[in-house]
């Protein structure tokens, strides 16, 4: 048979557990804050704790602010090279109708800048690549200065070929002048960290300045007669000096170039002008002039047919006679004689300066 508790034993430990929870609850009132807050502080503790986390928002603010400010700098950047990358677009357009220009020109194409660069690269998360996208930025600015540096260089180089080998045969090139470049102004501080024209701009200008001056050139080339009066099947029969006469066999003075060619064989006029004459002259036969400034003129001789009439504008190439016999001639040929101040010249050292420019050209 189990015995149970007795019951003086269970009432003496309900009273042990009893005291030990009022001494507790004596030193809990005894704790300083709770002491406070039960005798009427509690305004005190609380206005501690607001000033705890009042530091505590501050030091959150001031991180949540460089965290701004280096985003806010990461936008600016940003900003900064889009503003860069539209500029250099429009650069580009300006490069690629300075190429288109320069093709026309007969300049073969040059430079030009790479259109896979043109946009901003992202990272793998897809925001933008502020370090790669600075790296195209200067790519596309060596690559658009490069571009107008090819093409200012082929039309300079150029341009002083055509006007240094006219030159030699006494035709000066009238070039244009260069832009006008006055200015002026009261000596101010400077305002702001960036000039109005940029570089590029300026280098544009210089380009478009150069392939004016070689068009100018150009158009003096086609003006000059300086090419061949002939073409297709023909031989150089004579040349320009003394040579043994072909009808008296003794020395005399030859004015001009010989072409043999098969009778109808087209002439052509050696460069731009206006036909002064076309007709007959004593020896020459039947012939055909032309005026092309400079004090030179153009004398194609012993014709069968005309093609041309006084008065008539004519360019390089222009169908102006047919090959014949008329004259004092042995046979059908082109007697091509140039005239400068109503003298005659050699015409080979033209024809050969006509030669070395258009191979340049090509």
């Amino acid at each position: 048979m189990r015995r149970g508790v007795h019951p003086a034993l269970f009432y003496s430990m309900f009273v042990l557990l009893l005291g030990g929870n009022a001494l507790q609850g004596t030193a809990l009132l005894m704790a300083p804050d709770i002491a406070r807050l039960l005798g009427g502080q509690n305004e005190q503790i609380v206005t501690a704790y607001e000033d705890r986390l009042a530091q505590m928002r501050v030091e959150i603010d001031r991180l949540q602010s460089r965290n701004y400010a280096q985003a806010g700098d990461i936008n600016l950047q940003l900003q900064e090279l889009s503003a860069q990358q539209e500029a250099l677009l429009e650069q580009h357009q300006l490069v690629r109708a300075l190429v288109t220009k320069a093709d026309e020109l007969g300049l073969a194409a040059l430079g030009g800048v790479d259109e896979q660069i043109l946009y901003a690269p992202t990272t793998a998360n897809g925001n933008p690549d502020v370090a790669a996208t600075a790296a195209t930025v200067v790519q596309m600015m060596d690559e658009t200065q490069q571009a107008m540096s090819d093409i200012a260089s082929a039309a300079t180089e150029r341009t002083a070929s055509i006007v240094g080998e006219l030159s030699k045969i006494g035709i000066e090139v009238d070039l244009p002048r260069t832009a006008l470049s006055g200015v002026g102004g009261p000596l101010l501080a400077a305002e702001g960290s960036s000039d109005q024209t940029s570089p590029s701009l300026e280098d544009a200008n210089a380009v478009m300045e150069a392939l004016l001056q070689y068009k100018a050139a150009r158009d003096s080339l086609a003006l000059a007669p300086v090419h061949m009066p002939i073409v297709g099947n023909f031989r150089q029969s004579s040349g320009y000096g003394n040579r043994k006469d072909p009808f008296t066999g003794g020395r005399a003075f030859h004015s001009g170039l010989d072409f043999a060619a098969p009778t109808g064989t087209t002439v052509l006029s050696a460069g731009e002008g206006v036909v002064t004459f076309a007709g007959l002259r004593s020896g020459y036969g039947k012939v055909v002039e032309v005026e092309h400034g400079n004090g030179l003129v153009t004398r194609y001789a012993h014709l069968s047919a005309f093609l041309s009439q006084k008065g008539q504008k004519v360019q390089t190439g222009t169908p102006i006679a047919k090959v014949g016999s008329t004259g004092r001639s042995t046979g059908p040929h082109l007697h091509f004689e140039m005239h400068r101040a109503d003298k005659s010249v050699d015409p080979k050292p033209f024809l050969d300066t006509g030669k070395r420019i258009l191979s340049m050209l090509n």
